[in-house]
């Protein structure tokens, strides 16, 4: 009669098998954890971005808007300065300052600011004594949100 001889898997190989399996594992979720916060940082911020233009895209749009409103403030006659009308007027240019600001949305300086190609636009140089490019006006303003500049400021600079 034949003895049948059956053998029993190594328990130690088994038991560590099961840990490597248990390590990849754990190893890949990890990363796989990882990529996933990846992403929905990256989400966030595109998100951000994306809002961030919109506004930009918005505001850009109002800009010519406010622009001549403050034109013509700039230009009411003197009998007129006290007038119910024009106190509407700069109300409603003030509303415009305060609406921008609540937004994340602010005037870029410039009068007397050294110029910066990255936030003025030059649209007239003056000799002067100096070294450095000085804005002494300003003829349309800036604004950015945050540090993205949605419209150069409109300047003439001196050096």
């Amino acid at each position: 009669m034949t003895k049948k001889h059956t053998q029993k898997p190594d328990s130690h190989k088994l038991v560590e098998e099961l840990q490597n399996q248990v390590n990849d594992l754990t190893e890949a979720l990890k990363r796989e954890r990882a990529d996933s916060i990846n992403l929905r940082r990256r989400h966030d911020e595109d998100l951000a971005n994306l809002k961030n233009r919109v506004k930009a895209s918005v505001v850009a749009d109002l800009l010519p808007a406010i622009d001549n409103l403050e034109r013509a403030l700039k230009h009411t006659p003197a009998d007129l300065k006290n007038n119910s009308y024009v106190k509407g007027v700069e109300a409603v240019v003030k509303q415009f300052d305060k609406s921008l600001e609540s937004i994340g949305v602010s005037r870029i300086a410039s009068v007397g600011q050294p110029f910066d190609p990255r936030l003025h636009e030059a649209v007239s140089m003056e000799e002067g004594s100096g070294g450095q490019e000085i804005v002494v006006e300003e003829l349309r303003p800036g604004f950015m949100i945050g540090n993205e500049v949605v419209r150069h400021a409109m300047v003439k600079v001196k050096n």
